[in-house]
């Protein structure tokens, strides 16, 4: 199973075994050591085995297929259709993967190190030859496989959560009296299950089974591109320990991070998103397909500031003296690769109170009269959905905030903090619903390799944007806000499609700005033409310059370079 690749020229290898067991939720607690450059802790993962998210998976492509029935198209003014074509995909992709593995008499395409061919990568498949039997028939141990890389993996256990007062009500089976492996798996399936009106609670019982002693050592293993964790005796997926707990940490030179300074000179880390996604931040599933709900609390030194993909605006605890808790927490699945997390001296920018001399007070923007979305039912798997939210629907500008290095704050409330209003309000405008609740929005140090990054609830943005006029801030802001329908709630099957997300994202950032700066229809006309002309020309040039091999689409293979989207 261990692979040599380059991850500048090759494609990233997806090894976790999705087709047999999936991660259903993450918690993680860290510490961040600037120090020595390292982020420490544990993350404990609950899963749920093939058996149960196959027949779910059943009733959500039905429910889809219903909706299709009736009329649901991307096109048509329905609140849920952002989401639906994420849980069509999650539900084709799980039902072939289980197909292509797990039948019996059916051939096995993988190598002798245990991959599989290109177009079973391309569903999210990648597994050991030990864990492809996942019936009773079996004799050998099954095998959770975790994409994982540049990481120091110093402890798994298996997490009792049946320790945990209150855990007797998610019991169903009145026999299940003493504690077994059995009853801790129960317990685990009734808890990812939960309907999302109960979301708080869940989050709840996460944490405090996430604090629950461990109850025995796994065994494991890990290669250049994966940690594979087994316990003995167990022989399926469904007899796996469903709560483990990692003890790890990173190294300095890990690929998922980079430990720099800001513009002020102050350090900081961040997720860059590539070339190898979260894997050297935290053991996680990849593929597109394993999406995942997540909560983290995270220390550091009081005098840092931690933003995450977080649906609330944390503010710090502190512990003890010289030290600070910050905790996020996200209830929409999402692939793992979309965790993002950034900590360093940054400032909130806010816009700079009037002088009481001054009469003059700020212009409330009005855009075009919304096309304003009904309220209906979502076909996608089960979560607090803001589709189905009627105040959401009406919501144009969602809670944001805006951080920088201090010396960039100047700048930012010149440019960048007056244009974040009208640009959501322009989305809105044209697509309706805001897919994610808030939004921070970074100004990255200055080695940051683009000039945007969307993720869920966050936004990473270059600072040669707050040079370039509002032209060229509200068009990379509009981009990245686009990516917020096209590239996260709205994703590909794998991730060498991710020119279609580019496609939308480049397409909307126009009709967004022309939207934003309110241009007459001719104007904004122009000015989409112009900017496609300028996108032709710059395309034949790259087109000039690239190898062959690099101007034609692939088939779909192992999987990409990237889960956040820019």
């Amino acid at each position: 199973m261990d692979m040599q690749l380059d991850p500048a020229g090759d494609d990233l290898p997806l090894m976790a075994n999705t087709s047999h067991i999936l991660v259903k939720h993450y918690v993680l607690d860290l510490d961040v050591d600037f120090e020595s450059q390292v982020i420490e802790g544990t993350i404990v993962l609950f899963l749920e085995d093939g058996d149960r998210f196959k027949k779910q998976n059943r009733s959500v492509e039905e429910a889809c297929q219903s909706e299709s029935n009736k009329g649901c198209k991307l096109g048509m003014p329905e609140p849920c259709h952002v989401p639906v074509t994420n849980a069509m995909t999650f539900s084709s992709e799980m039902e072939y993967n289980d197909c292509a593995i797990c039948s019996k008499g059916e051939k096995d395409t993988s190598d002798k190190d245990g991959n599989h061919d290109n177009q079973e990568h391309a569903a999210g498949i990648s597994s050991s030859k030990r864990c492809c039997d996942t019936g009773n028939h079996g004799s050998e141990e099954f095998l959770l496989v975790l994409d994982c890389c540049d990481l120091s993996v110093l402890k798994v256990e298996e997490v009792d959560v049946a320790a945990v007062p209150g855990m007797g009500k998610f019991t169903r089976s009145p026999e299940l009296t003493v504690v077994s492996e059995e009853l801790r798996n129960q317990i685990v399936r009734e808890l990812v299950t939960w309907p999302a009106n109960r979301w708080r609670e869940q989050l709840d019982y996460y944490a405090r089974c996430s604090q629950a002693a461990g109850c025995g050592e796994l065994l494991f293993d890990t290669d250049t591109w994966s940690l594979q964790i087994r316990k003995t005796g167990a022989q399926t997926a469904t007899d796996f320990p469903h709560a483990i707990r990692i003890w790890y940490k990173t190294k300095p030179e890990g690929r998922s991070v980079t430990w720099t300074s800001d513009q002020s000179g102050r350090p900081c880390v961040y997720t860059v998103g590539s070339p190898v996604n979260n894997r050297a931040l935290f053991p996680c599933q990849e593929p597109p397909v394993a999406m995942s709900t997540w909560q983290a609390t995270v220390r550091a030194a009081a005098s840092f500031v931690v933003l995450m993909s977080g649906e609330n605006s944390a503010k710090p605890t502190q512990l003890w003296e010289g030290c600070s808790s910050w905790y996020y927490y996200v209830t929409m699945p999402m692939p793992a690769s979309t965790f993002t997390i950034a900590v360093g001296c940054w400032t909130e920018v806010k816009m700079e109170p009037c002088s009481s001399g001054d009469s003059a007070t700020e212009t409330p923007f009005s855009p075009p009269e919304a096309d304003f979305r009904h309220v209906g039912v979502c076909s996608h798997m089960e979560y607090p959905c803001r589709f189905q939210n009627a105040s959401a629907t009406t919501q144009q500008i969602i809670p944001h905030r805006v951080f920088a290095p201090v010396c960039l704050t100047g700048a930012c409330q010149e440019t960048l903090l007056q244009l974040i209003p009208p640009c959501l309000s322009a989305a809105h405008s044209v697509l309706g619903t805001h897919p994610f609740s808030r939004l921070d929005v970074l100004i990255v140090p200055a080695n940051f390799p683009s000039l945007g990054m969307a993720s869920p609830h966050i936004m990473f943005l270059s600072q040669s944007i707050l040079t370039g006029g509002s032209h060229l801030c509200g068009t990379r802001l509009c981009h990245e806000i686009a990516h917020a329908w096209f590239g996260l709630a709205l994703g590909a099957r794998d991730w060498t499609e991710e020119w279609l997300s580019e496609g939308f994202a480049s397409h909307l950032e126009d009709v967004f700005w022309a939207a934003a700066q309110q241009l007459a229809p001719h104007e904004a006309r122009e000015q989409q033409e112009l900017r496609a002309c300028l996108r032709w020309r710059r395309l034949q040039d790259e087109m000039q310059s690239s190898p062959a091999e690099m101007q034609v689409l692939r088939f779909p293979h192992v999987g990409g370079h990237s889960g956040n989207f820019s």
